[in-house]
């Protein structure tokens, strides 16, 4: 079978799962090595699970009751089959039920992002049908993404302070918060609001993903040009987006500020959506990545002047949606 069609058949067995935690990758992968720390974070909200048996090494199983907040218990068997620390992590999930729903082979990886960690869990099944039927009737992904949530919760805990002053600002909207992330992610949607005053968007390639590129150009009314690129981290509907932005040429390189060379070639930006009862709290968040001294310096730098100008961005964002 050619290449791409194993690709494409690993795809429609697979969910995959990625997650922009706020602590270094080895404070990250030591949270699934002992038993009482997966017992603070593992499973969605609201669960809880107890261990009888943790064998953390290639060959070692792990045995444990996962509670529901119902009161029903779910039997789980975990066989790890690599261990290599702090990069990656794979088990197989056997399944007591004997349907086959709860037997899938889960495949754990741990990314350096600057001081943070992009972790990305895949879990593959025996076929298709058993994975549609796994995120139909549980709500895998959704689960998924919370119990990422609360590992996150615990090792950012205890994460050391940032070395460089990130830069933060946040905006309450009158719209819900699945039509704020759809204006944060559809092009048709971004083209209306996400150029600065006075420039209009001539160009956009997305390949919406993790691992995908949002490539996009922008014009004045002078004919000068500026280009962006997002390589996508982490997109969570509808409430966390993060990628890594830098600038571009209108055939997707990377390359320096056009008007500031010692401006941070890569800039990491995690985007919180947060539901106020029918309005959305946005919070964005930026920090250089892989910067020398005199880029963090510029940055540091830099904060009024991003302030003013993603306000004004905001600005034109409430606008938007206000016409919808």
């Amino acid at each position: 079978m050619p290449a791409k069609a194993n690709d494409a058949a690993l795809d429609a067995r697979s969910m995959v799962i990625t997650r922009v935690l706020s602590a270094p990758r080895e404070a990250a992968f030591d949270a699934w090595t002992k038993a009482e720390t997966l017992a603070r974070w593992f499973g969605p909200n609201g669960f809880t699970i107890t261990t009888s048996k943790h064998e953390f090494k290639q060959g070692g199983e792990w045995r444990f009751v996962m509670h529901g907040p119902d009161g029903t218990d779910y039997q789980n068997i975990i066989r790890y089959d690599e261990i290599v620390r702090p990069e990656r992590l794979s088990y197989r999930h056997g399944d007591p039920s004997g349907d086959g729903s709860k037997d899938f082979q889960t495949t754990i990886t741990f990314e350096p992002v600057g001081p943070r960690t992009l972790i990305t869990l895949r879990a593959v099944f025996a076929t298709a049908a058993i994975r549609d039927k796994v995120l139909a009737e549980v709500n895998a992904t959704e689960g998924g993404q919370q119990t990422l949530g609360r590992l996150d919760a615990v090792v950012s805990a205890s994460a050391p302070a940032p070395k460089v002053k990130p830069f933060e600002i946040s905006r309450t909207f009158n719209a819900p918060r699945e039509l704020v992330f759809a204006a944060l992610t559809e092009p048709n949607r971004m083209k209306e609001w996400l150029s600065p005053k006075g420039m209009t968007v001539i160009k956009q390639d997305m390949d919406m993903r993790p691992g995908g590129t949002y490539h996009y150009g922008m014009e004045t009314g002078t004919g000068q040009q500026m280009w962006g690129k997002f390589f996508y981290l982490e997109i969570t509907p509808p409430c966390r987006l993060a990628y890594i932005n830098v600038f571009s040429d209108p055939e997707g390189g990377i390359t320096r500020h056009p008007m500031a060379p010692d401006w941070p070639r890569e800039m990491l930006s995690l985007t919180t959506l947060e539901d106020q009862g029918g309005k959305t709290l946005m919070t964005l968040r930026w920090e250089p990545l892989n910067a020398a001294e005199a880029e963090i310096a510029v940055f540091d730098g830099a904060h009024d002047g991003m302030r003013g100008g993603w306000s004004g961005t905001m600005d034109q964002l409430d606008a938007y949606l206000a016409t919808l």
